[in-house]
């Protein structure tokens, strides 16, 4: 979040107080990339259990793959629904950070859970990002991918949630850990990015922003049937 909002928004955006819609160019490449993702997430979760040794470890790897599933897949399910009653239809690009949600909320404790607790963890984090992603548009914060409402605010809800199903966590501490991490995460990486924009640039020029950087580095456009002329 430090970065979009040191960058700011893409021009074009943001016009006479209203938010300009940039849908994305194929929608199915992201479900692909979300699918792998979603994949993907079972070693990240799995592997944080860091034991295969015994049986009771076995057992809770098993646990956790279907705990990050169910999650997903209840983040999905809730974001789908949602935008269906709020929009009259159904937003893929939102089902789809909504699974993203699932997973990141999920991340904190996925061995604890029950698989009910999991799903409500998950669909909690796919409620979120439908009502995050217009609220940081009315803050003119421009999240390309949704990003922040997934990772940021699905992750800070998830960190709150190990309290509800691991008796050892207490409300105290991930508060503490979420303040530390993030206090020090906003510093570090506003260095980072002044740094960079002192040194380097951190954004091209308004002519090949328009233009698109396909064209701007590669000469070529990415997307012909999109071309203007």
């Amino acid at each position: 979040m430090t970065g979009a909002i040191i960058l700011g928004p893409r021009i074009g955006k943001y016009k006479d107080g209203k938010t300009v819609p940039m849908p994305g160019s194929n929608l199915a490449l992201a479900t692909l990339g979300t699918f792998i993702l979603w994949i993907g997430w079972f070693g990240f979760n799995g592997g944080s259990q860091l034991a295969m040794g015994s049986v009771g470890d076995v057992a809770d790897v098993s646990r956790i793959f279907s705990n990050t599933n169910t999650a997903a897949a209840g983040g999905a399910v809730a974001a789908l629904i949602l935008t269906q009653i709020l929009y009259k239809k159904p937003d893929l690009t939102m089902v789809l950070n909504g699974a993203l949600a699932g997973l990141v909320s999920i991340t904190a404790e996925p061995l604890t859970p029950s698989l009910g607790w999991a799903t409500i963890i998950g669909m909690i984090g796919g409620v979120i990002v439908v009502f995050a992603v217009p609220m940081l548009d009315k803050l003119k914060i421009d999240d390309v991918v949704g990003a922040i409402p997934v990772h940021l605010m699905a992750g800070i809800w998830g960190t709150l949630a190990v309290v509800l199903t691991n008796e050892e966590a207490t409300l105290g501490a991930q508060l503490y850990g979420i303040i530390v991490i993030g206090l020090a995460t906003i510093v570090m990486s506003a260095v980072v990015w002044f740094i960079l924009k002192m040194v380097v640039g951190i954004r091209v020029s308004e002519e090949d922003e328009v233009a698109g950087l396909d064209m701007a580095e590669l000469g070529m456009e990415a997307y012909p049937e999109f071309s203007k002329g």
